[in-house]
Parts: structure tokens; C-alpha cells; sequence
């Protein structure tokens, strides 16, 4: 979904922005229209030789809950000098509540757990988590102590990691989600790459660029 869609008062969904049949379909991928060079870099909090990933995602967006199957496959083959990382959006305050659920999902370990399941509650069971009451409410039902969630998702830690999401998402100039940053440099999204999915394959292609030290 696109940024300025989260500014009305609906969260409706909407059609994906697709690109020419020929630039989809096309192996070539250029610069200011597959994929942005950021103007300023951005520190990436990864070792020597790793490449940091980040997708940037929304609970409640559609097109982020189509992507995570495909990108979730996309992880377990990624190579191994790749450090991958997932950025909640907040494009409006009241996305801080599922902002601070994946944090509270990291912090007790319960990411591969419940991170899909997050998406499937909201999209397919159509359940109202947008509030940090009912989110605590369906982790009780998965196993997690509402007083330790709670706890958790008011906690300094789960804050500060949602407060610098928030920067993130600044520092790459997200206009949309699903959408990726490569290196602290690169950025893409659908709506650039024609699809998410060759939005990986502009991912791909970046990181070889880096990797060649371009």
C-alpha cells in the first residue's frame, strides 16, 4: 500500500501499482526506476562482510500479507552473508500498537511462532488488532501471559526498537509497503520493480553490486 493511501480515513485495500509488462519481465534493472541510491547512507548494525536486508511491513496492509509467504521462502535460501531485518512502518500513530507486537514477538522469541499468524488473525480471520488490549488478548489465547505481554510491550526496549523503525522508515524515504532496503543505500518496492517479486530480484542484483564493492 501506498503512503499517501494510509493519510484518508480508510484502510480499504487497494490495487497494487504494477509497472509495464515489459519493464516486469525485463532482467535489466536501472537505477531511479527499479530501485532509489539513497542520498544519504544509512548505518546498517551488521559485522564485516554482511549485507543488511530490511523489510519494511505493515500488520494490517494486504500487500504485506501477500508478500510474506514468498519473502519468508525467500529468507531460508538467502545466502549467508546477508543479515535480514523487519522494519515496522508507522506512517500514522495508530500503527504504533502492531509496530511495538513484532518487537514484543522478538523479544520473547516468538517470531517464527506467530509472525505469519499475526497477518493471517487480521486478513483472513478478520480480527480487530489494532489496539494493544486486543493484541494482548489474542497472545493470551496463543500461549503468552497477558500481565508479561503487557509488560513487554510497554517496556523501554520495545519503545526505543519502535521509535527507530519509525527513523528508518525516514532515512529510506519509504513511500510504501511491503518495500526493501538493501546496504543501507538501496531502496524498492513494488511500485518501483513492477511487482514484489521482482523487487527480489532487484534486491538480488543490488547485492551482488555491493558485493563487487559498486
Amino acid at each position: 500500500m501506498k503512503r499517501r493511501e494510509f493519510t484518508l480515513a480508510t484502510l480499504a485495500t487497494t490495487s497494487t501499482v504494477v509497472g509495464s509488462v515489459a519493464r516486469a519481465q525485463g532482467g535489466k534493472f536501472e537505477e531511479g526506476v527499479d530501485y532509489v541510491t539513497l542520498d544519504k547512507r544509512v548505518p546498517a548494525d551488521v559485522g564485516p562482510g554482511k549485507i543488511e536486508i530490511i523489510e519494511f511491513f505493515w500488520y494490517s496492509c494486504p500487500h504485506c500479507n501477500a508478500f510474506e509467504p514468498r519473502f519468508e521462502s525467500w529468507i531460508k535460501s538467502a545466502p549467508k552473508d546477508l543479515v535480514i531485518k523487519r522494519a515496522p512502518v508507522r506512517f500514522r500513530e495508530d500503527f504504533e500498537a502492531q509496530q511495538r507486537m513484532y518487537y514484543v514477538l522478538e523479544a520473547l522469541n516468538k517470531v517464527d511462532a506467530l509472525h505469519a499468524q499475526v497477518f493471517k488473525a487480521i486478513h483472513v480471520d478478520r480480527l480487530n488488532l489494532t489496539t494493544s488490549d486486543n493484541l494482548a488478548n489474542w497472545a493470551l489465547a496463543r500461549g503468552i501471559d497477558k500481565n508479561k505481554f503487557m509488560e513487554v510491550f510497554n517496556s523501554f526496549g520495545v519503545a526505543t526498537q519502535a521509535k527507530r523503525a519509525a527513523q528508518l522508515q525516514e532515512a529510506f524515504k519509504v513511500q510504501g509497503v511491503p518495500a526493501l532496503g538493501v546496504a543501507g543505500r538501496f531502496y524498492t518496492d513494488g511500485s518501483l520493480a513492477g511487482s514484489m517479486d521482482r523487487a527480489l530480484q532487484v534486491v538480488e542484483y543490488l547485492v551482488n553490486e555491493v558485493r563487487k564493492g559498486r
